[in-house]
């Protein structure tokens, strides 16, 4: 299974940063590979923020729709992210966000395996270079609507 991780440090308060990473029906806006995004619930739960949503991911003529369940955690500032349909066998993203005199670090680690087997062996060559892509556009999103300059 590929499995990767990052780690970022963003000039902008922790609360800005994790609403960013919630909006999910802007990331094909800025999110590489992101072709569409589908809200279908977002309620609260205590300390939680429980959301379903799709995603629609792709590039060339690969493009495919998958289902997640989105748990942020506000007593400790995670999100945490398992796949509930579509191309993926399994799916699990954890982001973690530590704010630290207006930088937040956050980390953010995937694993996931495709359905498809070729399709995984070709994820797993080039995937931490997408995951950096991915990165990248969420630290320049952030700076752009965050930044004091």
């Amino acid at each position: 299974m590929p499995k990767a991780s990052v780690k970022r440090l963003i000039e902008c308060k922790k609360e800005q940063l994790i609403d960013l990473v919630l909006d999910i029906e802007k990331y094909p806006q800025f999110v590489p590979f992101c072709l569409g995004s589908k809200v279908y619930e977002r309620k609260r739960k205590g300390d939680l923020l429980l959301i379903i949503a799709d995603l629609t991911i792709g590039k060339g003529p690969f493009k495919d729709t998958y289902k997640s369940d989105v748990k942020f955690n506000k007593k400790d500032d995670s999100i945490h992210v398992t796949n509930l349909d579509g191309p993926l066998k399994h799916l699990e993203n954890k982001w973690h966000f530590r704010e630290d005199n207006n930088l937040t670090e956050v980390s953010f680690d995937v694993d996931f395996e495709l359905k498809n087997h070729f399709l995984n062996i070709v994820m797993t060559k080039s995937f931490q270079f997408g995951l950096n892509k991915i990165a990248d556009a969420f630290q320049k999103r952030a700076e752009k609507l965050f930044s004091k300059t």
